[in-house]
This record gives C-alpha cells, structure tokens and sequence, in this order.
C-alpha cells in the first residue's frame, strides 16, 4: 500500500487541519498554499469542495489511499446503522491507528513503522500488516525482542489513558481493545456525514 511521504505542512494548510498533529508552521499560516492562499481561504466553498475536503482530511489523518478507503465505505454500508459513524469505527480499529492510540508510538506514522518492522504483536503473534483490523477483544502488545526499543520506551513513558475503549497493561507492554468507541469518543475533527454524501451521489 503507497503512502504519502511528501510536505506534510502543504497538505495540512490545504485541508484547513493540522492532520499530521501539531505543526507550528500551520498555526502561522493556516490558509491554503500559494499565491491566492489568502484569497482562496475568504471565498466560500461549495458543496461539494467541503465533502471532498472531509474526505481528503479523513485519508491523510489514517493514512488510507483512495481504494481502501472507499473499500472501508462499502463495509460501513454492510454492516447497517450509521454509515458514518460505523466509517469512523472502522478507521479506528487498524491495528496502526490501536498502536498509535495506546501510545506505543507517538505518531500514526511512527505506529505504521513499527507494525510494518514487526514490532507488533496481535494475541501473541507478530502482524506487519498496518491496515490490518482489530476486533473486540483482541489484545495488541509489543514483541518481547523490542519492549527494549528506545523509541518505544520514549513514546509509552509519555502516555496517558485517553480512550475509554482501550485498557493497557503497563507491566505486560500490551493493551486490549475492548470495543469500538462511540463516535462522541473519537477527537478527530471529521464531519464523517459529508464523506458519506459525497460517496451516495
């Protein structure tokens, strides 16, 4: 799966959300790129750009391409109730986002690394697979061979339970995902309703 690893200030000033986290260069220009950044940022949007802003806000926020993404939209729709919020669950339980969110890593990018060089355990054995996707239940911890990383150690020192859906265990390295949050629990600034009429026309 392709990720984006070009100029994350870029993407962010032209979203109008710090979708990589904090970034002091938005929190001074938080208008669009360009020349016409300023002039572009007073114009009203229409309909349709601020759907597809929210859609593009939601992929560079979970790191989803355009595919996966839309593949996540169907299985929303399949699984009945709301679309969006079920989107939302969705995106909340790839096992990067769950590493990122228990606080191994301190960043979305820094979780998919760390998955990726197999670092991560899913119920005892290792998973490389990012966009892999976690149910209730499962227990996501760190492999014994790298508890010792200093990366790691340095995220987890700086952790604080945040998420009521998710109940780590300090002295095993390892949390369990205990069920999928409530849309009212998930901080992200996404309005999922536009996405999802975006995708119904």
């Amino acid at each position: 799966m392709a990720r984006y690893i070009g100029p994350k200030t870029k993407i962010a000033r032209s979203l109008g959300s710090p979708v990589y986290g904090y970034d002091k260069i938005y929190e001074k220009k938080n208008y669009p790129p360009g020349m016409h950044g300023l002039a572009r940022k007073r114009r009203k949007p229409s309909e349709y750009r601020m759907q597809l802003l929210e859609k593009q806000k939601a992929k560079y926020t979970y790191g989803v391409q355009e595919a996966q993404f839309r593949r996540f939209y169907q299985i929303a729709i399949s699984k009945g109730g709301v679309t969006g919020e079920n989107l939302m669950q969705i995106l909340e339980s790839r096992l990067d986002n769950v590493v990122y969110r228990l606080g191994i890593a301190k960043t979305r990018p820094a979780a998919r690394q760390l998955v990726s060089h197999k670092h991560i355990t899913v119920n005892g054995k290792v998973v490389n697979v990012p966009s892999f996707m976690i149910r209730p239940g499962d227990v996501v911890g760190v492999r014994e061979k790298s508890k010792s990383l200093f990366v790691i150690q340095e995220s987890l020192a700086a952790r604080v339970d945040k998420y009521s859906w998710l109940q780590w265990d300090q002295a095993n390295m390892e949390g369990t995902f205990l069920q999928y949050p409530v849309r009212a629990e998930i901080p992200e600034n996404i309005n999922e309703q536009l996405i999802v009429e975006l995708y119904s026309k």
